[in-house]
């Protein structure tokens, strides 16, 4: 009897052993082969730095220093609205946003803020590859006129390579600035 059961025994141990070895290969095998053949994501988030970045620009366009919040900026940068409307190089939007701080504009704030920091690895459409920063604001303006406005205003930031902005996309309604501007 006790021979009987070496012989049942032996197979089933010596089967079950070698299911243990070829298991743990093809588990070793697909690990390598998933590392090999990792795809880059088309997007991912990115540092939290750039919030920091875009945090401090608003500050200090509210407070008027037009300067500080152009501080971030690349000599090259490039401002748009999704109007069409566009302003190239940083003394172009230094001007632009100096008149209308000091003119038109008697007070901004910028409130109720989302940030989120995202670099482009495979770009999808027509968006620059690199860092970009997405926002979202609600923007209480007061104009000379003594009229206000208030509106969601959504922003696109890309950074160069240097971590400065070298492109900024504005998404906006005009109809509530142009009454606000009315006399």
């Amino acid at each position: 009897m006790k021979k009987l059961m070496v012989w049942i025994l032996c197979p089933v141990l010596f089967i079950a052993c070698n299911n243990q070895k070829p298991a743990e290969q093809k588990t070793e095998t697909t690990a390598s082969k998933l590392n090999e053949t990792k795809e880059i994501a088309p997007a991912e988030f990115a540092d939290i730095k750039y919030v920091d970045i875009g945090k401090k620009a608003i500050a200090a366009l509210s407070s008027g220093d037009v300067d500080g919040w152009l501080a971030g900026y690349a000599d090259n940068a490039v401002y748009v609205w999704n109007n069409g409307d566009s302003l190239a190089g940083k003394p172009a939007i230094t001007a632009y946003w100096k008149k209308r701080r000091t003119e038109v504009i008697d007070s901004i704030t910028f409130t109720n803020a989302v940030w989120l920091p995202v670099k482009v690895n495979k770009p999808q459409s027509v968006e620059a590859p690199g860092v970009w920063l997405l926002s979202w604001y609600l923007v209480n303006a007061k104009y000379k006129t003594g009229k206000k406005m208030a509106q969601w205003i959504h922003t696109d930031m890309h950074f160069d390579a240097t971590e400065k902005i070298d492109r900024v996309i504005m998404y906006l309604d005009r109809t509530p600035i142009a009454e606000a501007m009315k006399k």
